[in-house]
């Protein structure tokens, strides 16, 4: 799992709050995007500066600030400080290796979940650190990387399409978590057809290279389970009673949201069971295998035990030995030696042994 996994070692011996990038650095600057938005109408830019988003703290329409690329410290910083944002918060928007939670900071809202990805033709599931801030009239998102799941939801936005537009921001952190949890099930169904492939082969020729994909699937399976199971503590804690910045309308929306994170655990361990059988199937395999080839060695060193002792017999230097001057002595004992081995195949074929 070290690829899933990033160094601490950089703050070690650092106050708390700290503001240290963890992560791996991508190239470019971060990208920060606008989405002002109410009932009548929607407005949307790419800021050049940080400057550009402190003026709709306060606006009464519903605003959406999207924070590409990370890793600029000063850029999290800037924002925190208009936010008034806990340091602790932009400490843990820069540690790109938490586990999915959710603190409630009165003002606003912090979340973090994991957003799941597969690219490749081998369905390498890529990871992903995305922060939610949720405000009374704001939502900041933040991401480790340019692209996400959201296209959707922005275009929901921008077509007034459902009740998106009616809604404040609380429907709007619902609607990019259920992007993500849904996405979660477009990664299960392409690791689920690996799985059924590895079935196929798994039966028809098992070799080290399926046993290397097996282990390859189980790591897989523990690192999606690792992302998806705080996620359920997350919605639920969300969809409960107690902040006054979800309205009652859209926990109904949030229990949806739980339900799906639900169906998601089940078939991750679903295929964790499946893959667990799978190795056992394989071991079983092999060993079966090599009982064979042990059942087959053994018949032919059995058949050749009673020729052995006969050539061995007759291989004896003694002056007066039986039928050792006979004409047809050497025809008869390789006529013997051949009786005896088609007699022994007779019986282990009767015996099933063949």
């Amino acid at each position: 799992m070290a690829k899933f996994m990033k160094k601490r070692s950089v703050k070690a011996g650092l106050p708390p709050g700290s503001l240290v990038f963890i992560g791996d650095k991508m190239a470019g600057d971060a990208k920060i995007t606008i989405i002002d938005y109410d009932e009548n109408g929607v407005e949307g830019k790419k800021a050049s500066s940080i400057d550009e988003c402190f003026p709709y703290k306060n606006k009464p329409s519903t605003t959406w600030i999207n924070v590409d690329l990370v890793h600029q410290v000063e850029i999290i910083e800037k924002l925190g400080e208009c936010f008034h944002l806990h340091p602790l918060v932009l400490e843990d928007i820069l540690n790109t290796d938490q586990r999915p939670k959710m603190e409630d900071f009165s003002e606003y809202l912090y979340v973090v979940v994991r957003m799941l990805s597969c690219n490749g033709g081998n369905a390498k599931i890529e990871s992903e650190q995305v922060s939610l801030i949720l405000g009374a009239n704001y939502l900041i998102s933040f991401q480790e990387k340019e692209g996400d799941v959201f296209g959707p939801v922005r275009e929901r936005i921008r077509g007034g399409k459902g009740h998106i537009r009616k809604a404040g921001p609380d429907y709007l952190a619902y609607a990019l978590l259920d992007a993500i949890v849904d996405n979660y099930f477009v990664v299960l169904e392409k690791n689920g057809e690996r799985i059924e492939t590895l079935e196929d082969q798994l039966l028809t020729n098992p070799n080290p290279a399926t046993l290397q994909e097996i282990h390859l699937l189980k790591r897989d399976m523990i690192f999606l389970r690792k992302s998806v199971w705080p996620l359920r503590e997350v919605i639920a804690g969300l969809a409960r009673e107690g902040s006054s910045l979800i309205s009652d309308s859209t926990r109904l929306y949030l229990r949806d949201v739980y339900d799906h994170t639900i169906q998601v655990i089940d078939a991750l361990e679903t295929f964790r069971d499946i893959l667990t059988g799978m190795l056992e199937i394989y071991l079983s395999s092999i060993n079966h295998r090599l009982n064979e080839i042990m059942k087959l060695l053994t018949i032919i060193a059995t058949i050749f035990i009673p020729l052995t002792f006969i050539v061995g017999l007759y291989g004896m230097n003694f002056s007066y030995m039986p039928e050792l001057k006979w004409h047809w002595g050497y025809p008869a004992v390789l006529l013997l030696m051949l009786s005896i081995s088609i007699f022994m195949l007779c019986f282990f074929r009767k015996k099933k042994w063949l």
